[in-house]
């Protein structure tokens, strides 16, 4: 069986399972459904789905715990779609390895775009590769950036940090994630910090720095690269 196009949910709720049916199979998803959390580990381990849709409120175990045991092992995208909205929920998601967060009600095209952007990235892990976008050109082994063509002049620190977002494009890193990442453990509550070499990074890649396209704030959670 193909699985490149297999999209699991786990979901308990019923109207939401046959809304997201509708609107992924109309885009040529094959969509697999589960309704309690153990049972939707035994799928994802049996299907091996290009992506998973996790619900956090399930009456069996929690979504929290679900998404911590399946990146034990589970390398493809999580995408969280839940009524928990709070910054520390969210925070705490993406901390467990959840690529995306979003909030129901949501909205079908965005939920898409954001599946796409998801099952992209993961097929796109070759360190040898460009990342072109735009007017932007990343190359990540030699460690070159071009802007319209022209050659940036950017400290390895800021290079480590812009081909840290770019490899994750579409995915909202938290706050703590990029420090640790990118400083070290003694660094993660060190937001402001970060916040100054976003702000210098900007300046350098983006057309606009005011009114960013590439390196977008999700506020209080952390930063995405590109929409």
């Amino acid at each position: 069986m193909n699985t490149e196009n297999t999209i699991l949910v786990i979901d308990d709720e019923l109207q939401i399972r046959r809304l997201l049916e509708i609107t992924l199979t109309a885009s040529g998803y094959r969509i697999i459904n589960s309704d309690r959390g153990k049972a939707g580990l035994v799928e994802a381990a049996t299907s091996n789905p290009a992506l998973i849709i996790l619900d956090l409120g399930l009456p069996d175990i929690d979504g929290q715990e679900i998404l911590v045991k399946l990146r034990e092992w589970y390398t493809r995208p999580i995408i969280i779609l839940s009524v928990r909205n709070t910054e520390a929920e969210i925070v705490r998601a993406l901390d467990n390895g959840a690529n995306d967060y979003l909030s129901k009600p949501f909205r079908s095209g965005e939920l898409l775009a954001r599946i796409r952007s998801s099952i992209r990235q993961s097929e796109n892990t070759d360190e040898t590769r460009l990342i072109e976008t735009g007017n932007l050109t990343i190359d990540l082994l030699s460690h070159v950036v071009r802007k319209n063509g022209e050659l940036l002049k950017l400290t390895s620190t800021e290079f480590a940090l812009l081909a840290l977002l770019a490899r994750n494009e579409g995915r909202v890193l938290t706050h703590h994630f990029i420090l640790n990442k990118i400083w070290g453990h003694g660094y993660t509550d060190q937001t402001q910090y970060l916040r100054v070499f976003i702000a210098q990074l900007r300046k350098k890649v983006e057309i606009n720095p005011a009114k960013p396209t590439l390196l977008i704030t999700e506020s209080g959670i952390g930063y995405r690269f590109g929409n």
